[in-house]
């Protein structure tokens, strides 16, 4: 069977594993406050009303392209394309396309270095890997002016961090919404692995300070899943709500693409 992302790919690693996912989205909600474009979400007021339901939205889309057959995720694309254009429509605007590139830089970007903080450092190959996939997925949406390989993305990459983002109203307002649906505690925590897996312009846009007490905390959680006790603390992390999606995320990896169970 032909699948959109191959069975051995790296990427399945990486988005196999629900530790690995909620640190490439702990990343991506911390750019996507700040990106100039966030009025788009906005706009249709789902991102502010509920943040934890949109992360594992946007989670079900991604898994589905990176471990479904490849007919399944060409279809869950389509899908996503067609949420655009009717968001589009209802505004009579077009989303920008550097905005979309923003976006699929975050999936890039967060997906090695979430990787890499969680597990080892990846080689060039396994960064074009990740590169290539989700450059596929751009090509599929119709994003224009996408670098073709991992080593022309970096500069791009870094040209985007410094010119679509600032901290403004928004930005403000999302981290409420974040602090309302997540709880003081987890909040704090949300804040901590933010520092560790955002970009320096990230961190410094949101003034995200480092911790001395988090680096042997990641050590000591990295420990724990040798003795089955991630889980544990994950649910600790996240509302009692969403324990059923924590279990899911790794469950769906196990899975390794099998769609009739999607």
């Amino acid at each position: 069977m032909e699948y959109f992302v191959d069975e051995d790919s790296i990427v399945r690693k990486i988005w196999g594993k629900s530790d690995t996912i909620l640190f490439i989205f702990a990343g991506a909600s911390a750019e996507f406050a700040l990106n100039k474009a966030v009025d788009w979400l906005y706009f249709t007021g789902r991102l502010p009303a509920d943040p934890l339901g949109r992360l594992f939205s946007t989670v079900s889309y991604a898994r589905q392209i990176v471990f479904l057959p490849k007919k399944d995720a060409l279809a869950a694309i389509s899908r996503i394309n067609t949420v655009h254009a009717n968001v589009e429509n209802k505004r009579r605007s077009q989303i920008p396309q550097w905005a979309y590139r923003d976006v699929l830089y975050m999936l890039i970007g967060y997906s090695i270095r979430a990787y890499e903080l969680l597990e080892h450092k990846l080689t060039e190959a396994e960064k074009e890997e990740v590169f290539n996939v989700f450059y596929r997925v751009g090509l599929e949406m119709g994003i224009k002016d996408l670098p073709s390989n991992y080593r022309d993305w970096l500069p791009d990459r870094k040209e985007h961090l410094y010119s679509d983002l600032e901290k403004g109203k928004y930005s403000v307002d999302l981290y409420r919404q974040y602090r309302k649906h997540l709880g003081p505690v987890r909040y704090w925590f949300l804040l901590q692995v933010q520092e560790l897996v955002c970009p320096a312009r990230v961190k410094e846009l949101l003034e995200l300070k480092s911790n001395a007490v988090i680096p042997p905390a990641l050590t000591a959680y990295k420990a724990s899943r040798n003795f089955k006790m991630d889980y544990f603390i994950k649910s600790l992390l996240l509302p009692s709500d969403y324990k059923e999606e924590i279990m899911e995320l790794d469950r769906f990896g196990e899975k390794k693409g099998r769609p009739a169970e999607v």
